[in-house]
Parts: C-alpha cells; sequence; structure tokens
C-alpha cells in the first residue's frame, strides 16, 4: 500500500476510506512515476552520444564506462515500459530503484573525472526524483547522500590519489550548485505537499448529511477550517423559508450558533464587493488593499471591506470572504486570522465554499422533502377519513334516524334498521382497522393486498346496497394481477365515495361498476341513473379542474394519483370514467 502523505487524511467521517481520496493518490504517484521514467531515459540515452565525443580523454576505463552506461540505457527503457504498463512501483521498488540509480551516477562519476565528471547533471535528476517522490523529505535526505557522495569522490581524488586535474574551487562550486538545487526543489516540494493534502481534504469531502442542523453546520465549519488552516471560520446566512440571519462561529473546535433579525447587517460586505470573492490581510484598517476575483482574473481594490458592526462583533482583521449560492441559501464564508493567505487560499476557498453550500442544500432539500412528505400523508389521511368515516357516519345517522321514526308503531323494522347500523359500525371498525395497519411499516405482498382489496369491494357493495338502498352491479374484469398494495387501497376509497356520492346527491336507484386493468391501467367506470351533476355535458379532467366543477376530493385524489376523470353529465344520470396508471409516481 502506498504511504500516506504527513497531515492528509484519508478517512470520511465514518472512519471508512475515502476511495476517491485514495484514487487522487494512486493518480498523482504514477503521473510522477511515468514522468521520473521518461526522464531517466533521455537522460540516459542522450548523454551517451554526448559522452561519446570526448569520453576517451577523461574516462579512466573508458569501456567500463561505455558498459555500464549502455546497461543504464537498457535499465531505463525497461523501467519505463515496466511503469507505463503496470503503473507506479510501490514503495520499497521506489526506494530500490532510487537507490540504484545514486549507485550508478557515483561509479559514472568516478570512472570520468571524478568530482570535474560530466555526470554531475545526474546529481540534480536524483534530487529532482526525490522531491516528486517524496517531497521536502525526500528532497532533503538525497541531497544529503548526494552532497557525501559529491564530497567523497572529491577527497578520494585529492586527497588519496592525488588527482592533479582536481581544482579545490570547481569542486566548492559544484557543491553549493547541489545544496542549491536541493533548497529549491525543496520549497517546490513543500509546495506539492500542500497542494495534494489541499486536494485530497476535498476529494475527503464528508457525503452523508447529517439528521440535525447543528451537526451539520459544526461538520462543514470543521472540515472548512482543516482545508484552508484557519483559526476561526463563520458563515452567516439565510434560507429561502427562514427569514432569520444565521450566524455560526467556529473558533478552536467549538461551535457558537446565533440568529439575529434580518435586519441587523445591511449587507455583510462592502457594495463593490458583494457578488465576489475576495482576500484582506487588513480589513480592520480604514482603507484596506482587497483582492477580490473577477470573470478577467484578480483585481486589486481599496476600502473598507466588511460591515462594521459584523467586523466589531468578531474582531476581523485578516479575511477571507467566500460567497455561498444554493437552491434554498445564501449568505457567505468567512475564514479568520490566518495569517499567511495568499491567492492560492482564494482559489481553494472558492471550492471549499461550493462544497459547504452543495451539503448545505443537501440538507435543506431534505428536510423539505419531509416536510412535504408529512402533508402529502396527512392530506391522505383526511381524503380517507373523509371517504371512509365520515360518509358512513352520514349514513348510520340516517339509519339512527329512520330507526327512530320506526321505534314505536313498528318496532320490528327499527330492529331491524338498527342490526344495519351494528353491521355498519362493525365494517367501518374493520376499515379503520385496516387504515392504521396500512400506516404502520408492515410490507404486505402484492397476493395478500389484491386478495383483501377484491373481498373489500365486495363487502362494501352489500354494505353501500344495505344502507342506502342502492341496486349496485359490480363488473371486474383481468382485475389486479400485481397491483400495489398502496394503489390497492386508493382503488377502494375512489370506488367508495363513487357509489356514496351517486346514492347521497344523484339520488340514482341502480349502478352499474366496471374495475378492470389493461395496458397497464386501471380503469374504472361508474353509470348512474340519477338525475346528474348540477352541469350538463362531457369534461375530461383538466376543464373539470379549471372550472372547479365534479366531486372535489374525489378529483383531488385521482390527481395525486396520476391518473385523469372525466364526466358525462345528463338529465337521466352520469357516467364517470376514472384511469389509474399501475406504476405509481415514486412507486
Amino acid at each position: 500500500m502506498l504511504p500516506t502523505p504527513p497531515g492528509i487524511r484519508l478517512t470520511s467521517h465514518g472512519g471508512a476510506p475515502s476511495l476517491l481520496a485514495m484514487k487522487s493518490l494512486y493518480s498523482s504517484q504514477s503521473r510522477a512515476e511515468r514522468l521520473i521514467a521518461a526522464g531517466r531515459v533521455v537522460l540516459a540515452v542522450l548523454t551517451l552520444p554526448v559522452i561519446s565525443l570526448d569520453l576517451f580523454s577523461h574516462a579512466k576505463d573508458a569501456k567500463t564506462v561505455y558498459t555500464l552506461l549502455a546497461a543504464y540505457v537498457a535499465y531505463a527503457l525497461l523501467l519505463a515500459l515496466l511503469v507505463w504498463r503496470s503503473g507506479a512501483p510501490v514503495g520499497r521498488q521506489r526506494v530500490l530503484t532510487h537507490a540504484f540509480d545514486l549507485a550508478v551516477f557515483s561509479l559514472l562519476m568516478y570512472f570520468t573525472e571524478g568530482s570535474n565528471s560530466p555526470f554531475f547533471v545526474y546529481f540534480v535528476f536524483l534530487i529532482m526524483v526525490a522531491s516528486l517522490r517524496w517531497q521536502w523529505r525526500g528532497t532533503l535526505w538525497t541531497a544529503l547522500a548526494a552532497l557525501a557522495t559529491f564530497i567523497g569522490i572529491g577527497v578520494y581524488g585529492s586527497e588519496i590519489v592525488r588527482d592533479p586535474t582536481f581544482e579545490l574551487n570547481s569542486f566548492v562550486i559544484r557543491c553549493g550548485y547541489l545544496a542549491v538545487v536541493a533548497i529549491l526543489l525543496g520549497c517546490l516540494g513543500v509546495y506539492e505537499d500542500r497542494v495534494r493534502s489541499e486536494t485530497l481534504m476535498l476529494a475527503a469531502w464528508p457525503r452523508e448529511v447529517p439528521r440535525e442542523d447543528r451537526k451539520l453546520v459544526g461538520g462543514v465549519l470543521e472540515d472548512a477550517a482543516g482545508i484552508l488552516g484557519s483559526p476561526r471560520v463563520l458563515m452567516v446566512w439565510q434560507i429561502a423559508e427562514d427569514p432569520w440571519l444565521q450566524l455560526a462561529l467556529w473558533p478552536c473546535g467549538e461551535l457558537h450558533w446565533s440568529r439575529e433579525a434580518p435586519a441587523t447587517f445591511k449587507t455583510l460586505v462592502a457594495e463593490p464587493l458583494v457578488g465576489t470573492d475576495f482576500l484582506c490581510q487588513n480589513g480592520n484598517a480604514p482603507v484596506a488593499t482587497v483582492m477580490y476575483t473577477t470573470p478577467a482574473g484578480l483585481q486589486l481594490w481599496r476600502g473598507a471591506p466588511l460591515n462594521p458592526k459584523l467586523r466589531a462583533w468578531f474582531g476581523i482583521s485578516v479575511v477571507l470572504s467566500l460567497q455561498l449560492h444554493g437552491a434554498t441559501l445564501k449568505g457567505r464564508l468567512f475564514f479568520l486570522d490566518k495569517r499567511d493567505m495568499t491567492p492560492d487560499d482564494l482559489m481553494l476557498g472558492e471550492m471549499v465554499a461550493r462544497l459547504a453550500s452543495a451539503r448545505m442544500d443537501h440538507f435543506y432539500l431534505l428536510q423539505s422533502l419531509k416536510h412535504v412528505a408529512v402533508t402529502e400523508a396527512r392530506t391522505r389521511l383526511a381524503r380517507d377519513l373523509h371517504d371512509g368515516l365520515l360518509q358512513s357516519l352520514s349514513g348510520v345517522a340516517l339509519q339512527l334516524e329512520t330507526a327512530w321514526r320506526l321505534l314505536e308503531e313498528k318496532p320490528q323494522e327499527a330492529r331491524e334498521a338498527l342490526a344495519d347500523v351494528q353491521r355498519l359500525i362493525a365494517a367501518q371498525q374493520r376499515d379503520l382497522r385496516f387504515l392504521i395497519q396500512e400506516l404502520k411499516p408492515v410490507p404486505v405482498s402484492p397476493s395478500e393486498a389484491e386478495s383483501s382489496l377484491a373481498a373489500r369491494l365486495d363487502e362494501l357493495v352489500r354494505g353501500i346496497e344495505r344502507h342506502w338502498g342502492l341496486h349496485i352491479e359490480l363488473k371486474t374484469q383481468d382485475l389486479f394481477p400485481r397491483i400495489p398494495q398502496a394503489l390497492a387501497q386508493e382503488i377502494y376509497r375512489i370506488v367508495q365515495e363513487a357509489l356514496v356520492n351517486a346514492a347521497r346527491h344523484a339520488d340514482a336507484s341502480t349502478v352499474r361498476m366496471e374495475v378492470g386493468t389493461r395496458d397497464d391501467q386501471v380503469r374504472i367506470i361508474v353509470t348512474d341513473d340519477g338525475r346528474g351533476f348540477p352541469f350538463r355535458g362531457r369534461y375530461d379532467h383538466a376543464a373539470l379542474t379549471e372550472m372547479r366543477l365534479g366531486p372535489v376530493m374525489l378529483r383531488e385524489r385521482i390527481a395525486s394519483l396520476a391518473g385523469s376523470l372525466s364526466i358525462n353529465s345528463t338529465e337521466s344520470g352520469a357516467r364517470l370514467e376514472i384511469t389509474l396508471p399501475l406504476a405509481q409516481p415514486g412507486g
């Protein structure tokens, strides 16, 4: 497994490794190894003809140098082929190839003029390789090893073999070159290490959304502070459904959260900086220098960048201010007290602000969806109670009124009416029990739903015939081959309301009802011989909705199921045609 660079975390909040972060790490190292392999081949191949031009006048053993260099060219080609075909070598292999390169370079220098050898450039390549592989730590240790080797070759040539070509001034200058190159590449390694660390931290930005808003805000500010390395982070925002201004401060691992009136700050930043991201090192000065982003690039502006009240409340001096844009919120993110902020922080902060906005948006959109779901559930429950219990109570009231009139004159008929009321109440108890069971999160198989609906429709027809005096002809065809449980309950309520409406409002004596499935749709046709609706003619669902005609609860129930209702109303009765898709939205 590849070693993790210091200071880089590869885990999400749940503790599991971030796959994206690991891929990013492997990808960057693979690119570095391919660059190193290609550079090694170019260096070895181009050095061979250059050295050949003047080799015999400088080499102690020309044949050995040629052999060694040719072998190194073959080694570089083979290693490049393996790297490009198989990917980056792992930790131990990289260390071994690095040590091998150092040994070969040392031998080539020894056999070609020692400390004055033209192969001195190989040591520069070796330090660059260390910087790419291990950043500043690798640069440091490789530079020390290269200097030690170079000094050893110089001491050997000057003190042991007394090489007359040894020049102390040239030797010292070359040692200085190595030190300067090591320092420059070490600084580059530090910068590359920082960029890689920040990239991996962005890749490890948590994707899960907590259920509590306090955990959400605290997590966002903690992650943002960690990526930017800021001692304090302030977030000020408003959400679309709440006019209050939210202020959350994250100082040293603690969350302070307050709500303020919308007019507390007229604007959070100076008017010219509204709609921009900016960086300021002296935000508390009356006239500060501000660096801000525009489509044309970074620009400078002079003035007081922050609202005076906001600046005084939080003691703001050094500040990086970023916009928060989302579908549900707007506001600003402020990184405070980081003394060494640079334009790089401004660019990195923009990415952090986008991630923070997206995570906050995700939370608030989930909350909104939950609210909508609860509202829809309440509306559906209200329709069920209206179409079931309230309609039945109306029938009970009529039956009791009839029984009261017959109690003295025809006690037997009164007892029969009371028995009907008792049966009606028992049927409604079963309906309520079914409704309560449906509200529980217990799955019911399609076959159970189908058989239950078929039995309940038969019972419903018998009950309405008995209590409302209707004659009902129920015809089913290809019914319920794959009907979902929730849709079965809705069909039951639609049939119930249509029949009760025909008995109660249309003064019908006979109702013919057809229920069946065809072409992935449920079709319900209700025809009665009553007096029809107050309007005359045929109207489709759009016309009924626009003109507010027909039974409201029935129309709304059908619309909620993505179905359609059409009514043909005449003086001799009405015909309702209802279609419902078997595949319900969100089902």
